[in-house]
């Protein structure tokens, strides 16, 4: 990143917002300006860097607005997941260093709480920011304080039931509190617009609200007559909202609804927001329409492509910078899921594809143009998604939810009550599991086997490459039927392995890899290679080691274990998971059981705490899962001092 970008004569007003009160310092007429430098900033910036790119760029004006109008950080924002946070970060004193977003030390992806006193509720997934926002204004009323409580949720995080929760609740609770609607999705024809703005700006007129409360009153002074006046102006009332604006369900749930109006008018926002702040007391839902990557011609064009940003791209074209050498890598886990799909689904015609609003970063896109018809996309909508597919089970179709691993969390319940209870048969496909990296601790899918592996029925596998996950699909969708199954995998591409025909894989069978003599590491998932790799480290210094690539959580290899268990005294367990309640931790379980003697056994895995965002590689080096680091792990059970990494250097 450029360090003397701000120095550029685009930039008039950024360079001195260092917070709020600087912005609210100008003249309502610079606000376009100020909108414009800080869209220009996120594109110089994030195109250089990388991170989520779109979601920001559509929210700026709303941002400058909400910062504006209300006194921050005393008056609270809940921006829900945090993709459109940016120009939040932006605006509240981190510009310079959003240059280091996602990067290990740098600053989150997403809101966080201990990152600013400005953010207020920190998410990484959706649907979250109206129950937050609800909860901030009852706490406030009860302690008899004064601030006013924004919440801004995207229109896709409108398709998660925990908004319609919240909403339902802030009718009943009717607190004062602001919900913004930032709808980036909707087509809306060019008469409906100038109808909408002008229903809004009448609406929100002085003039039309005094002679509205001058009528009511006086109705109520004329006895039954006016009441029958009354209930005739409500009917006129609510069947012009019902005509001209899409406000009926926000209306029938107890908010005063406004809109829609153009999110990209900060005047016209700043007027509304600042007409409800002083005028409305209880729940209010702004609509405001928002174009996705508003502003950068070539994520206006490929919303979907330029949702986040990976890797650096050319600020022109969008286009991503190609590496000086480019290397062939092996295919992403998500392209060798979907591509299985297709084969599966076409050897089977009770397959069928479900996906919480996640068909591109599943890696079922394509599956999705080729047959359609089997990719059903639900929504920002996990439990919901968990519940329908065992619907289908129930009549005989075999679904396959793929879903992230720390996505899955939200519908726990769902897969004990509606699946594993009744024994159905649905597949379970964990996408983004272990450490992820840049996304950070609220997408770390650290915690499913713990999870999963406590619900009574349920098969839960790893597998160590992107073979073993095509053969782990193939025997969960067209050889296993005893009820629901899991498969977890991480995100980023496999090791490179020869793809062969589909083998099915025996339930609760591990396979050993490296016989040895003197400790037994037990590997699971995408640690099994470098715990090959320390293996190999080890033998070089004269320490045999084993190596067991378990696949299985449950059901576990017991036989397996009995025979590690008789041949070695010294066993080592290495997961990309929490140590508490994981694979370890079941091996644990069934050795105490066993009331078996005489043998150590290591837990190496994530420590209780929350890891934060880096790559996954500075993440694996830092929690010992790397390969240097599961061979220092041994040693220390051996009691063989060592310098770490002396044999192998940091790649």
């Amino acid at each position: 990143m450029d360090d003397n970008v701000l120095s550029s004569p685009a930039y008039k007003f950024l360079p001195s917002i260092n917070s709020p009160a600087d912005l609210r310092a100008l003249d309502a007429s610079d606000l376009p300006q100020v909108c414009a430098e800080v869209r220009e900033f996120i594109v110089d910036t994030i195109t250089q860097v990388g991170g989520h790119f779109g979601g920001g760029l559509g929210a700026v004006e709303i941002t400058t607005a909400l910062h504006y109008v209300f006194n921050t950080p005393k008056d609270k924002i809940v921006i829900d997941t945090g993709h459109q946070g940016y120009p939040h970060k932006i605006l509240t004193g981190r510009r310079d260093r959003l240059a280091s977003i996602r990067k290990k030390g740098g600053l989150s992806g997403f809101l966080k709480r201990d990152e600013s006193e400005y953010d207020v509720f920190g998410a990484g997934h959706a649907s979250t920011s109206i129950s937050a926002a609800l909860g901030l204004a009852v706490a406030r009323d009860y302690r008899g304080e004064d601030f006013h409580v924004a919440a801004v949720i995207g229109d896709g995080a409108m398709t998660g039931g925990l908004a319609y929760e919240a909403m339902n609740n802030c009718g009943i609770q009717n607190r004062r509190m602001i919900v913004i609607l930032n709808d980036n999705n909707m087509s809306i024809d060019p008469n409906v617009w100038s109808i909408s703005n002008y229903f809004t700006g009448l609406a929100t007129s002085n003039t039309v609200q005094r002679v509205r409360r001058n009528v009511w009153e006086l109705a109520g002074r004329t006895g039954e007559v006016g009441d029958r006046i009354r209930r005739l102006l409500g009917r006129i009332e609510d069947g012009m909202k019902a005509v001209l604006t899409p406000g009926m369900l926000f209306e029938a749930l107890g908010f005063d609804y406004f809109g829609p109006v153009n999110g990209h008018n900060v005047k016209q926002l700043v007027e509304t927001l600042e007409f409800v702040k002083k005028n409305i007391n209880g729940p209010v839902l702004l609509h405001v329409t928002t174009q996705k990557g508003k502003g950068y011609k070539p994520a206006e064009k490929h919303v979907q492509f330029l949702h986040a940003i990976g890797q650096p791209v050319d600020k022109i074209t969008g286009k991503a910078l190609a590496a000086p050498n480019p290397v062939a890598k092996p295919p992403k886990y998500e392209r060798v899921f979907g591509e299985s799909m297709i084969d599966l689904c076409r050897r089977n015609d009770r397959v069928v594809a479900i996906t919480a609003a996640m068909p591109s970063g599943t890696g079922l896109i394509e599956l999705q143009k080729v047959m359609p018809e089997r990719v059903i996309d639900v929504g920002i909508a996990e439990g919901h998604a968990v519940t329908f597919a065992a619907g289908m089970a129930a009549e005989g179709m075999t679904p396959v939810c793929a879903i992230y691993s720390s996505f899955l969390q939200r519908a726990f319940d769902n897969v004990v009550h509606d699946c594993a209870l009744q024994r159905l048969h649905v597949v379970f496909c964990l996408d983004r599991s272990g450490l992820v990296g840049a996304d950070g601790p609220t997408h770390h899918g650290v915690l499913d086997f713990a999870y999963l592996r406590i619900i009574q029925g349920m098969v839960v596998m790893a597998p160590k490459d992107e073979a073993e996950l095509r053969d782990m699909l193939y025997t969960a969708t067209c050889v296993y039927k005893d009820g629901p199954i899991s498969i977890r995998y991480p995100r980023g591409t496999g090791i490179g392995v020869e793809m062969g025909e589909y083998k099915a894989i025996p339930i609760g069978k591990s396979e050993v890899l490296r016989e040895g003599g003197e400790v037994a590491i037990l590997a699971i998932g995408n640690r099994v290679y470098p715990a090959l790799e320390a293996a190999a480290a080890l033998e070089a210094e004269g320490i045999s080691t084993g190596v067991v690539n378990a696949r299985f959580v449950k059901p576990l290899d017991t036989d397996m274990i009995d025979e590690i268990c008789r041949k070695y005294d010294k066993i080592v367990t290495v997961e990309d998971h929490q140590k508490q309640g994981g694979f370890g931790s079941a091996v644990l379980e069934y050795i105490a059981e066993s009331n078996v003697r005489g043998v150590e056994v290591k837990v190496h895995g994530l420590e209780d705490m929350y890891i934060d965002h880096g790559t996954q590689a500075e993440l694996w080096r830092e929690t010992r899962l790397d390969a240097a680091g599961i061979a220092s792990v041994v040693r220390e059970v051996l009691g063989v001092p060592y310098e770490m990494n002396a044999l192998m250097p940091e790649k």
